[in-house]
C-alpha cells in the first residue's frame, strides 16, 4: 500500500480514536487497482446508501480512475453531496459530524460523502405551541430537518441559511436564516460576528447557551430578549417580516431576533382565524396577562385598606379570620404553583391523574379547612396559575411572575404608595428594556407610525397587510 495513504490512515486512526471508539467504522477496499479506506460514525450514516456507493466503487476499472480527487468526484462519484478538502482538521470535523471520509491511494485530498442519517423523532405538533387550527408539524433536534421545514414554506431565492460552528469542543452547528432583501444588513453582520467570536467550550444548553453568548447586556431585567418558537410556520412568518431566525443543532426551537413585546405576546392562533376572531383572541390574551400581574397585588391592597374598597366590592374581602398574613399566603402559593409544575414534569404519565386528584382535592380542600389559607387567596392564585398559560412564552410568564412578587412585597410593606411605586417600576422595565438589536422593546422603529402600531394590536386581513 502507498506510504502516503498509510500515513493518512495513521493520522485518521489517531484523531478518530480507532479502535478505541467502538462507533467509528473503518474499512479498507480497492477501487480499480488502488488501495482505499473509508471512515464513518455508526448511527450517523445511511447504511443502504453507503453500501450502494461502495459497490459502485468496487466495480470501477483502473482506467476509469481520475488523476486527482476533484476529477474523481466529477467523473466517477455516483452521489451529489460530496466535499473535497486538503484540510485534514476539517475532514476530521466533518467525519465526526456524520459524513463518510474516503481516502484513495495517490490522492492528496480527502473526499467527504454526505450520506448522513441522524437519529430523530417524528415531526409532530409541539407540546408547548399547540394551535386550534393550522399545521401540526414542529421542529425536531436535527438542524437539517428544521431548515427543510422552513424552506417548504418559503420557496424563494432570497432565503439564506448560513452554517457556522460554535463551541471549542462541541463544534455545534448554528444556522443563521434570513431573507436577503428584507433583513437589516448591519444587524445581520453584527449577529454573524457574535457567533464567530464565541469563545466557550461547548453550547451545553443549545439555544440558551447561544443566547447568553450573543446578548452581552444586563440580564437583571427579566423580560425575554429572544423569542423562541417550535413552529416552522411562525419562524417562516418572522423571516418574511425581515427578522433573523437562528437554528441550533440538537435544539427543537428556533430563536427569532430582534423581537418586541408585540412579537412575544402574539400567537399563531391569531392568524389561523378570521381577523375579528384573531383580534379578540389577541386582546383576550393581553387583558388576561395583565390581570395575572395585578390581581393578587390589588387584592392584597384591598385587604390592607378596606376603607378604600367601594361598597359594591366589599363582598370580596375575606370572610374568615386570617391565621396567616395574606402576603405570606400569596408567597407560599407562588412557590407551591412552581412546585406543582415541576412535579407534573417529572411525574410518569400513568400517575398524572392521581397527581391531579391529590393536588386539586386533597391539598386544595384541606389547605383551606386547616386554616393555612383563605378561600379568596386560593381563588385568585388559581386564576393567576391558569392565566400564565394564556400566552405561549414561558420566558414572559416568569418575567411577569417576578414582577408580581415584587409588587406584592412593595404593597405589603408600603401600602398604596408601594403599589404605585411598583407599577411605575414595572412600566420602566418595559420602557427601558432593549432587544438584542439595541432597539426599544415597545417602539422598535423610529418611524413606526400609528398604522403599523395598530397592526400590532389588531389582526388585519392579508390584503390590507400587503397594502401597508
Amino acid at each position: 500500500m502507498n506510504r502516503d495513504l498509510e500515513e493518512r490512515i495513521r493520522q485518521m486512526d489517531q484523531a478518530l480514536g480507532v479502535p478505541e471508539n467502538f462507533d467509528v467504522i473503518f474499512r479498507r477496499l480497492r477501487i480499480g487497482n488502488r488501495d482505499a479506506a473509508t471512515y464513518c460514525i455508526d448511527g450517523f450514516t445511511d447504511g443502504a446508501v453507503l453500501q450502494r456507493i461502495i459497490q459502485f466503487f468496487i466495480g470501477l476499472k483502473d482506467e476509469e480512475i481520475a488523476a486527482d480527487a476533484t476529477s474523481f468526484v466529477e467523473q466517477s462519484m455516483p452521489f451529489n453531496e460530496t466535499v473535497v478538502t486538503s484540510d485534514w482538521e476539517k475532514a476530521i470535523l466533518l467525519t465526526f459530524s456524520g459524513m463518510t471520509c474516503l481516502l484513495i491511494e495517490g490522492y492528496e485530498d480527502a473526499i467527504l460523502i454526505d450520506c448522513r442519517e441522524y437519529p430523530a423523532r417524528s415531526v409532530d405538533e409541539p407540546a408547548k405551541d399547540k394551535v386550534l387550527r393550522g399545521s401540526r408539524d414542529g421542529f425536531v433536534e436535527t438542524i437539517v430537518f428544521n431548515s427543510a421545514l422552513i424552506r417548504r414554506r418559503i420557496r424563494s431565492e432570497e432565503l439564506r441559511f448560513e452554517l457556522m460552528q460554535a463551541g471549542t469542543s462541541s463544534q455545534t452547528d448554528v444556522a443563521i436564516g434570513y431573507m436577503r432583501g428584507r433583513v437589516n444588513q448591519s444587524y445581520l453582520k453584527k449577529i454573524k460576528e457574535c457567533v464567530q467570536n464565541i469563545r466557550v467550550d461547548s453550547l451545553t444548553m443549545n439555544a440558551e447557551s447561544l443566547a447568553e453568548c450573543i446578548y452581552r447586556g444586563s440580564w437583571l431585567n427579566p423580560l425575554p430578549k429572544f423569542k423562541y418558537s417550535e413552529r416552522p410556520d411562525t419562524a417562516a412568518a418572522a423571516l418574511l417580516e425581515g427578522n433573523i431566525v437562528i437554528l441550533v443543532d440538537n435544539s427543537p426551537s428556533a430563536m427569532i431576533i430582534p423581537n418586541t413585546i408585540f412579537d412575544v405576546i402574539e400567537d399563531t392562533d391569531d392568524y389561523y382565524f378570521p381577523p375579528i376572531t384573531g383580534t379578540y383572541l389577541r386582546w383576550s390574551r393581553i387583558v388576561i396577562t395583565l390581570l395575572a400581574v395585578f390581581v393578587s397585588p390589588l387584592y392584597l391592597l384591598m385587604v390592607k385598606h378596606p376603607d378604600l374598597v367601594p361598597q359594591a366590592l366589599l363582598f370580596t374581602l375575606p370572610k374568615e379570620t386570617q391565621n396567616v398574613p395574606m402576603i405570606v399566603q400569596f408567597l407560599i402559593l407562588e412557590f407551591a404553583i412552581d412546585g406543582m409544575k415541576l412535579a407534573s414534569l417529572n411525574t410518569p404519565n400513568t400517575l398524572s391523574t392521581p397527581l391531579s386528584v391529590i393536588t386539586g382535592l386533597v391539598i386544595g380542600e384541606f389547605a383551606v379547612s386547616s386554616g393555612w389559607f383563605n378561600a379568596e387567596a386560593m381563588l385568585y392564585m388559581a386564576f393567576v396559575a391558569l392565566a400564565n398559560y394564556s400566552q405561549s412564552s414561558f420566558e414572559l410568564g416568569y418575567a411577569l411572575k417576578f414582577m408580581r412578587v415584587f409588587l406584592l412585597v412593595l404593597t405589603h410593606f408600603f401600602g398604596i404608595w408601594g403599589f404605585a411605586g411598583g407599577v411605575v417600576v414595572i412600566v420602566l422595565c418595559f420602557v427601558f428594556n432593549k432587544n438584542v438589536a439595541g432597539k426599544s422593546y415597545l417602539y422598535p422603529e423610529e418611524a413606526m407610525g400609528v398604522r403599523k402600531l395598530m397592526r400590532q394590536l389588531f389582526r388585519v386581513n392579508i390584503r390590507t397587510k400587503e397594502k401597508n
